[in-house]
C-alpha cells in the first residue's frame, strides 16, 4: 500500500504496514521473502500482553477487567495489532511507529515500536509507557517464517535450547508446572533464563539468529507453511500470574534482534 514504510540496507529490505497494526508485511534477503504473506501473517506486535489472557480477565489490584474474546475462549495477542499506528520518523533504514492505548485496554497508555535495518539484521524494539495508572504489561513480536524457499536446499531448521517448557493445561493455559521439553509439534511457550536464542536454517541459503534478552519465547510449529519463534516479556496468562508492572517511573523496554549470513551451498 501506498502509506507502507520501507526499509532496506545491502540486500535487506523490510516493509511496514501502519495502518495494518504496525505489522512488518515484508523481509527480504537478496530479494527472498522469509515471512509468510498471507493475511494477518507477516510479523506483527503483541501488547500489551502477548498471547493468551485466560479467558479475557485482567486482575489488578482488587478490580477485574473483562477484555473481548477473540481467541475463544481466551484473549489472545493484546490490542495493537488491530489498530492504525502513527509514523513518528523514518530515515533510510530505520522507523519508529507509535500507537496509544485505548479501550478496550482499561488504562491510559502508548507503545512505541523502533525498527532498524542493517545488511545483516533487523532490530526490533518496543516500549510500553502509561500516561499515570500503573498496570501490568507484557510484549513481544509474531513471525511467520516461511519453511520452504527457492533458494533453499531444503526446508526451514530450527534449532534452540531451552530450559524447560511451561505445561500446558487442555485450556491452552499454563499449569504452572515447568516440565522438561516434549518433542514438536508445539503450540508452546519455553523458557531461556539467559536470553532468548534460536536459529534458523534455510539449508544452502540462510542462517537466521533470533535473539532477545527476555526470557520467554513461544514455538509454534503446527501451520505447515510457515513456523513461528515469538520472543516475548512472559508466558501466556502472565499479566495475572507474573505480572510486570509499568508505572510513569518504570516503562517496560523490549529488544529483540533478528541476524542472519549466507550459506554456501554444499
Amino acid at each position: 500500500m501506498s502509506d507502507d514504510v520501507r526499509l532496506s540496507a545491502g540486500t535487506a529490505t523490510v516493509t511496514i504496514a501502519p495502518d495494518d497494526g504496525g505489522a512488518i508485511h515484508s523481509l527480504t534477503v537478496a530479494g527472498t521473502e522469509l515471512l509468510r504473506q498471507d493475511p494477518g501473517t507477516g510479523c506483527f506486535v503483541m501488547a500489551p500482553w502477548a498471547g493468551r489472557l485466560g479467558f479475557g480477565k485482567l486482575t489488578v489490584g482488587d478490580r477485574t477487567y473483562q477484555l473481548p474474546i477473540d481467541n475463544p475462549p481466551h484473549s489472545i495477542h493484546g490490542t495493537v495489532r488491530d489498530r492504525a499506528w502513527e509514523v513518528v520518523s523514518r530515515t533510510a533504514n530505520e522507523a519508529i511507529l507509535r500507537c496509544r492505548l485505548t479501550a478496550p485496554w482499561p488504562f491510559a497508555g502508548t507503545v512505541v515500536q523502533t525498527f532498524t535495518l542493517t545488511e545483516s539484521g533487523l532490530t526490533l524494539a518496543m516500549r510500553i509507557t502509561t500516561d499515570r495508572d500503573p498496570f501490568p504489561a507484557q510484549g513481544g513480536w509474531h513471525p511467520w517464517f516461511l519453511r520452504d524457499l527457492a533458494p533453499a536446499t531444503g526446508p526451514l531448521e530450527l534449532g534452540f535450547h531451552p530450559a524447560w517448557q511451561y505445561e500446558r493445561g487442555p485450556d491452552y493455559l499454563p499449569t504452572g508446572r515447568h516440565i522438561a521439553p516434549t518433542p514438536p509439534p508445539w503450540d508452546d511457550c519455553f523458557a531461556m533464563p539467559d536470553g532468548v536464542r534460536a536459529r534458523l536454517t534455510w539449508p544452502g541459503f540462510l542462517e537466521f539468529t533470533v535473539t532477545s534478552p527476555v526470557t520467554d519465547v513461544v514455538v509454534w510449529t503446527l501451520p505447515e507453511e510457515s513456523l513461528s519463534v515469538e520472543a516475548q516479556s512472559g508466558p501466556p496468562n502472565g499479566l495475572n500470574t507474573a505480572p510486570r508492572m509499568v508505572t510513569p517511573d518504570s516503562p517496560l523496554d523490549i529488544r529483540v534482534s533478528w541476524t542472519w549470513q549466507r550459506l554456501s551451498r554444499s
